[in-house]
C-alpha cells in the first residue's frame, strides 16, 4: 500500500515539474525608444537589447537591477 502511494506521488511530482519551472526575467532596452523594461523572454538583440548581463529569478529583482543599471538611467 505504501509503495503504491510513493510510486503515485513520484509520478505526479515528475509530471507537474514543468508547471513549477522558474520563470526568468531580463532587463531589456527597446531599440527605438531607448527605454528599459522588465521582460519575461530573453531579448533578441534586434527590437529589444539586453541591458543587463543576466537573467533574474523574480520580477522584483529585475526591477531593482533595472534601477541600478547605467544603461537604464
Amino acid at each position: 500500500m505504501i509503495r503504491k502511494v510513493l510510486v503515485t506521488a513520484s509520478i505526479v511530482a515528475l509530471v507537474s515539474m514543468p508547471a513549477f519551472a522558474a520563470t526568468q526575467y531580463w532587463v531589456g532596452k527597446d531599440a527605438t525608444t531607448k527605454k528599459c523594461s522588465v521582460v519575461n523572454t530573453k531579448p533578441d538583440g534586434k527590437k529589444v537589447t539586453d541591458a543587463g548581463t543576466k537573467a533574474y529569478d523574480s520580477q522584483g529583482n529585475a526591477e531593482k537591477a533595472m534601477k541600478l543599471l547605467k544603461n537604464c538611467k
